[in-house]
């Protein structure tokens, strides 16, 4: 059957050990790897692999054995409790020894948890999931985490209450993260409110939040939208030493201009604009940006959006100057522009 995410949550939070199968299949392996992660650990318990009820395999195991699955599910274990077996990386290739013992499942047998890369629509993998009446096929897409899958790995975490804002500056950081990265970051955020009742506010990300290249980034566009010409040049070398490239800095600046000029269209006022951009903005800059687009204003800001364009244009043509210069003189005028009244 064909499943979505959501439908993956419900299960680890009340796993179904009569099904046959799971496929979890995605670009994105560190995602699949972490829903299959946490599908195991509901469906057999931490303990599993000492107890053996849980086995791994290979996607070689299977093509040097490919009765292996099928044995695997049927062996019976000495301990009593669901049984799982796990085959990662299954293609095409090995999907017939796969689909074999799939549809060879028995009630008594062990739960297959399969984990592939992207699959087509066409696979035999996934339409044989597909296919299946007691089986399931998930596809896990690159989108950040939602409100229901942080909350749960906060719930997972220990950490209790957590307030609006710091709420949104945790689905702000999701969608910035890899979600590897960004459990770490809860896992830092439970040791440090360890022992804190009071909810979660936006001071406590900030201090276990990593540093980026794209907070470094926003540092140098801060410096632009404030009039700081003299620390543009300085800043510019050093994220050029870290790899940021001029056509990035440009559609960085321009997502930024094109916030400000949307908060100050709002007819409540700039403060109530930023306050209902979307995605939020990270609570560190809704001062200074409010502050930024009340100084601009929609005119100066229309005018610094015209610029980023014709650089935007500039970088992707066929130009002798150099990139970096052309960026910089960009920002330059930007800044001067600013402090114009």
């Amino acid at each position: 059957m064909k499943a979505a995410a959501r439908d993956l949550t419900r299960m680890i939070a009340k796993p179904e050990p009569d099904r046959a199968g799971l496929l979890l299949f995605g670009a994105d392996a560190m995602r699949v790897a972490l829903k299959r992660q946490d599908f195991i650990k509901a469906l057999v318990g931490p303990e599993a692999e000492a107890e053996m009820r849980l086995t791994r395999l290979a996607a070689s195991d299977v093509r040097a054995d490919p009765a292996r699955p099928l044995d695997e599910i049927k062996a019976q274990g000495f301990f009593p409790g669901p049984r799982a077996v796990f085959i990662e990386d299954v293609t095409d290739t090995t999907s017939p020894a796969v689909l074999n013992a799939l549809n060879e499942w028995q009630q008594g047998d062990a739960m297959l948890v399969i984990t592939a890369g992207a699959l087509k629509a066409t696979s035999k993998l996934r339409k044989g999931f597909e296919g299946h009446n007691n089986a399931y096929a998930i596809a896990i897409y690159d989108d950040p985490m939602d409100r229901a899958e942080i909350e749960d790995t906060l719930r997972k975490a220990g950490v209790g209450e957590i307030g609006r804002e710091a709420m949104a500056d945790l689905n702000s950081l999701a969608g910035s993260l890899d979600p590897g990265d960004f459990r770490q970051v809860i896992e830092k955020l439970a040791l440090y409110k360890h022992g804190d009742p009071e909810p979660l506010v936006p001071a406590d990300i900030a201090a276990v939040a990593p540093a980026t290249l794209e907070a470094a980034q926003d540092d140098l566009i801060r410096l632009v939208a404030e009039g700081n010409t003299g620390a543009i040049g300085p800043m510019m070398v050093r994220l050029a030493g870290q790899g940021v490239t001029p056509i990035s800095l440009c559609i960085a600046a321009t997502r930024h201009f094109r916030q400000l000029y949307a908060a100050c269209a709002d007819p409540k006022g700039p403060a109530i604009g930023i306050s209902s951009l979307r995605p939020p903005v990270f609570w560190k800059m809704r001062d200074p940006m409010i502050k930024q687009a009340q100084n601009w204003g929609s005119d100066k800001l229309a005018q610094a959006l015209n610029v980023l364009v014709e650089t935007d244009l500039l970088l992707r043509s066929s130009q002798a100057a150099p990139d970096a210069a052309v960026m910089e003189r960009a920002l330059i005028r930007l800044s001067m522009l600013g402090r114009r009244r």
